[in-house]
């Protein structure tokens, strides 16, 4: 399971999909997107939700007020 932000995502919000080793390759599945068009920023990987939360709260609720993020896509890709 990876979580992360998926590029034109409306609204902004963290995103889930999961990634295969088959054949020799990894492969990216998102069965909320009908084709698989890149820009996701990975944030965490993990074999299921516990794993990846992004955080876990015990006791008093608390209120996230806000969360900015900005991707910038390259023109080539960056190694």
């Amino acid at each position: 399971m990876v979580v992360g932000y998926l590029e034109n995502l409306q609204p902004m919000d963290l995103h889930a999909w999961f990634e295969a080793y088959v054949g020799g390759r990894w492969y990216t599945f998102d069965p909320t997107q009908d084709d698989l068009q890149g820009g996701r920023v990975a944030i965490a990987y993990g074999r299921d939700a516990a794993d990846v939360a992004m955080y876990t709260q015990f006791g008093e609720p608390v209120e996230l007020l806000r969360i900015d993020v900005t991707v910038e896509r390259m023109s080539a890709p960056y190694y």
